[in-house]
C-alpha cells in the first residue's frame, strides 16, 4: 500500500505531471489534424483560383462550350496524382473527371450547394464518401457575364494518407507522451526512494535512541550530502550527545548519592555514639566534638540539598526571583568573611582586595547573588591545594561605568582545555577527585544569566583557574523590566 511522502508525491506532484503530460500530447495531435488538413485545403484552393484565368465568360444556355472548356482543362491539368477534378454543370450533376468515372447519384456534394450560396463562390466539404473513404473537397462556381451559374469544378482529395500519417505520427507523440511519463514516474519514485529509505531508517534508529540504545546512531548510513545527510549527522550527533548526558547524568547520580551518603554516614555514626554511651560517661569534650560534626555534615547536608533543589527549578523551566536595589560589595564581603576561616584551616591563602570606590547599586536577588559568590570562591578553595593562594577582587572603573566586575583568582590545579568549554554545563565535572555534585556551577551561571550578568572562566591545567562575574548596574526603569514572582529560565 502507496502512503506517506510517496502517497502526498503521487497525488499532488505526479498528478500534474501527468495532467500536463496528457494535455501536451492531445493539443499535439490535434495540432498536427489541423495542419495536414490545412495544407490540403490550400492545395486545394489554389488549383481552384486557377479556373478565373482558365474559363472565359460563357452563356448559362450554351452548355457544350463550357463542357468543351472543361475537358481540356481536365485534360491538362497537371495535378492528377495528388487530386481528382470533376466538372458539374449548372444542376450539379458531375458530367466530367479526370478519372474518367462518373461518381454515384446518390452521393451527395454539400459543397455544391454551399459554393452557390456562398458569395466567394466556392466552399470546402470534409467528410466520409458513401465508399467510406475519407476525403476533402472544394467546388468553385463558375458564372456567366449575368452572374448565371453556368456550371462549376470539384476538386477532391483523399484523406487517406493523411489519415494514416496522423494516426502515425499520433502513435509517436503518445509513445513519447507514455515514455516521458514512465522516465518520470521511475525517476520520481527513486528520488523519493532515496528520500523514504534514509527517513525511515532514522525513524527506526530515533526510535531505538529514545529506548536507551544510543548504538543505533552507528548503524546510520550517510550516503548524499545533502539535507538527508545533514539530518543523518543531526541525529548521529544527537545520539553521542544524548549518550553523553546520560552517562553524565549517571555520574552525577553516582557522585550526589556519595556526596550525601558521607555526611549521613557521619550523623548517624555520631548520634549512635552519643545514644550508646552511658549517661554521664561521654566526656565534653567529646560531646561538643560530635555536636560539631553532626551541626558541620547537616549544614552540607542542607546545602546538597538546596543546590539539587536550584537544579530542579532550572529544569522545570522556573525560578523565582526576588530582585531589589542592594550593595554587591557588601555582599561579597560578607561571602569572603564566611569563608576565612575555612581557608585557614586548610592553609589556603585568601586574599581580598577591597576597593575604596563607592559603587553603585545591583538590581537583583541577595540571597542569590550570595549563593552565586558561595559556589565560586568553595571552588576555589576546594581545587586549591594546602599553602596556595585564592585571591578576590572587586574591579569598577569610570571608564566602563556600566558594569561591575569581581573577580576570583586560584592556583589550583586548572581545569584542562578540552574540559573548559563545558564546565558550565549540567552534570558536567571535570575533576573527578574532588568532591561535589557537579551542578554548582550551572546552577551559578543560570543565575547570573537571569540578573542579565555573565560568569566567565580562564583557566590552565597546572596553573590555576580565574572567575570573572559581570554585573549590570542599576538603571531606573529596571523593576519595570520583569516582575519577581514570574521571572523564568
Amino acid at each position: 500500500m502507496i502512503k506517506g511522502i510517496t502517497k502526498r508525491w503521487m497525488l499532488n506532484t505526479l498528478s500534474v505531471i501527468l495532467t500536463i503530460i496528457v494535455l501536451v500530447v492531445v493539443i499535439l495531435i490535434f495540432s498536427l489534424n489541423r495542419v495536414f488538413q490545412s495544407r490540403i485545403q490550400q492545395d486545394l484552393h489554389s488549383s481552384s483560383n486557377e479556373l478565373s484565368m482558365v474559363f472565359p465568360s460563357f452563356e448559362a444556355d450554351n452548355p457544350t462550350e463550357f463542357t468543351s472548356a472543361a475537358r481540356d482543362y481536365i485534360e491538362n491539368f497537371d495535378k492528377k496524382e495528388q487530386m481528382g477534378v470533376m466538372v458539374l454543370n449548372s444542376s450539379g450533376r458531375v458530367v466530367l473527371t479526370s478519372t474518367g468515372f462518373l461518381p454515384s447519384e446518390k452521393e451527395k456534394m454539400n459543397d455544391f450547394d454551399a459554393a452557390r450560396k456562398s458569395d466567394s463562390g466556392n466552399a470546402f466539404w470534409n467528410g466520409k464518401l458513401l465508399s467510406g473513404e475519407r476525403a476533402m473537397s472544394e467546388t468553385r462556381i463558375i458564372r456567366d457575364e449575368n452572374g448565371n451559374v453556368v456550371g462549376a469544378v470539384r476538386y477532391i482529395v483523399s484523406m487517406e494518407p493523411a489519415h494514416s500519417r496522423i494516426v502515425l505520427f499520433s502513435i509517436i507523440i503518445i509513445a513519447v507522451g507514455i515514455a516521458v511519463i514512465a522516465m518520470v514516474i521511475l525517476s520520481g519514485l527513486a528520488f523519493i526512494r532515496s528520500i523514504v529509505k534514509p527517513i525511515q531508517r532514522l525513524s527506526k534508529a530515533a526510535a531505538q535512541i529514545a529506548q536507551g540504545d544510543f548504538s543505533a546512531s552507528e548503524k546510520i548510513e550517510h550516503k548524499y550530502n545533502d539535507e538527508i545527510g545533514d539530518l543523518c549527522d543531526a541525529v548521529s550527533d544527537m545520539a553521542k550527545d544524548l549518550q553523553t548526558t546520560e552517562q553524565m547524568k549517571n555520574d552525577f547520580i553516582s557522585r550526589v548519592s556519595h556526596e550525601l551518603r558521607t555526611p549521613l554516614t557521619a550523623i548517624k555514626g555520631w548520634a549512635e555514639t552519643m545514644q550508646l554511651s552511658e549517661r554521664g560517661t561521654l566526656d565534653r569534650r567529646t560531646f561538643d566534638r560530635g555536636m560539631s560534626v553532626i551541626i558541620k555534615e547537616s549544614s552540607r547536608l542542607t546545602g546538597i540539598v538546596e543546590e539539587l533543589l536550584d537544579f530542579g527549578r532550572i529544569q522545570s523551566g522556573r525560578m523565582v526571583l526576588m530582585k531589589e536595589k542592594m550593595d554587591i560589595l557588601a555582599e561579597f564581603d560578607e561571602t569572603v568573611y564566611m569563608l576565612k576561616e575555612r581557608a585557614v584551616e586548610d592553609g589556603i591563602h585568601l586574599l581580598y582586595d577591597d576597593t575604596d570606590v563607592v559603587l553603585p547599586p545591583v538590581y537583583g536577588d541577595r540571597n542569590r547573588l550570595r549563593q552565586v559568590f558561595l559556589n565560586i570562591l568553595d571552588n576555589a578553595l576546594k581545587y586549591t591545594p594546602k599553602g596556595g593562594v585564592v585571591a578576590a577582587q572587586v574591579l569598577y572603573s569610570k571608564d566602563d561605568p556600566e558594569v561591575i566586575k569581581i573577580v576570583v583568582t586560584d592556583s589550583g590545579c586548572g581545569i584542562p582545555a578540552e574540559d573548559l568549554p563545558r564546565v558550565k554545563e549540567k552534570f558536567y565535572k571535570a575533576n573527578q577527585t574532588v568532591g561535589g555534585s557537579g551542578i554548582g556551577l550551572a546552577v551559578a551561571d543560570e543565575i547570573m544569566n537571569l540578573h542579565n550578568g555573565k560568569l566567565d572562566i580562564e583557566s590552565g591545567e597546572g596553573v590555576g583557574t580565574t572567575v570573572t562575574l559581570t554585573f549590570p548596574v542599576y538603571k531606573e526603569g529596571d523593576e519595570t523590566e520583569a516582575a519577581p514572582e514570574t521571572v523564568k529560565l
